[in-house]
């Protein structure tokens, strides 16, 4: 299934005392890159969410970005810094001593003066933390590649109704082509009975001047080779694999085969219809620079 490689997926999850929060979203990349945005104290994770994002998309600039909270109870250890609060309480006693001022210092308004406590929590293991994240992630993919396959199946739709325009324009361009010829034979035998009067056209030399001009501008191998890169393109749309590379490649052969067509072309109609078919090529390749 043809998927696109913008998209976005959000969940949310409490487990072992952590609310979780893990937002994925991506757009366009040639190749498969990853960011993320993780709290302080958490970059292990960012390893193990670029690994787990690996093995489920394969194009795209990924970024991935998690809140944890942690709410569980009693992590929190406060320490008393002993040996900041020994010289803090020391210089408070030696300065009264030293300016004679009564020293009347209290416990309120020690407890006042942050540095003299270390305040920790104590963290759940790395492993436990790293297996709620990636719970969670997990359903932020789900909504992520369900998005990202939405938008590919309305790609698919678009590329694909464009390839039936453009086959349309090569059936009119073979159904026109032997046309060409025959006008151009019948403008040249109208040329040379202008110049040479009553005298008899030489039909061997009008057979090869037109077979000559017919060789020209005949575009039958182009058109096919057209037609078989559409077959390929369409064909790689139903894989169900992530094709956005080779279609790009195909969209560039394709392109260089209108392009033939449009320089062997002496006719204004089939000139026009290669512009046409040049333009939705074009209108192609921009759609399938999101597809994965």
């Amino acid at each position: 299934m043809v998927r696109s490689m913008t998209g976005f997926g959000r969940a949310k999850s409490a487990a072992d005392g952590l609310s979780i929060t893990v937002e994925l979203k991506s757009v366009n990349h040639r190749y498969f890159e990853f960011t993320s945005r993780l709290p302080k104290g958490y970059m292990f994770l960012d390893e193990k969410l670029k690994s787990f994002c690996q093995q489920k998309i394969s194009r795209g600039k990924v970024e991935a970005s998690v809140i944890i909270e942690d709410n569980t109870e009693g992590n929190t250890v406060v320490e008393v810094n002993d040996g900041y609060a020994e010289a803090y309480i020391a210089a408070i006693k030696k300065m009264s001593e030293q300016y004679h001022i009564k020293n009347d210092v209290k416990m309120s308004s020690l407890v006042g003066n942050p540095e003299l406590f270390n305040v920790k929590k104590q963290s759940l293991p790395d492993e436990t933390v790293t297996a709620a994240v990636l719970k969670t992630a997990e359903e932020a993919m789900e909504s992520f590649i369900a998005m990202r396959t939405a938008e590919g199946g309305r790609l698919k739709n678009d590329v694909k109704s464009r390839t039936d325009f453009i086959l349309e324009k090569v059936a009119f361009i073979e159904e026109r082509s032997p046309e060409t010829v025959k006008a151009y034979r019948e403008r040249l035998e109208q040329k040379i009975k202008e110049l040479i009067g009553d005298t008899q056209v030489d039909e061997q030399r009008l057979l090869t001047e037109t077979a000559i001009f017919a060789d020209k501008i005949a575009v039958a191998e182009e058109t096919v080779r057209l037609k078989s890169h559409i077959g390929q393109f369409c064909k790689l749309l139903d894989s169900g694999e992530p094709v956005g590379r080779k279609l790009d490649f195909i969209v560039q052969e394709m392109n260089r085969e209108a392009n033939t067509i449009g320089s062997k072309a002496q006719d204004m109609e089939i000139a026009h219809t290669v512009v046409d078919i040049k333009s939705e090529i074009e209108k192609i390749r921009e759609q399938i620079q999101n597809i994965e």
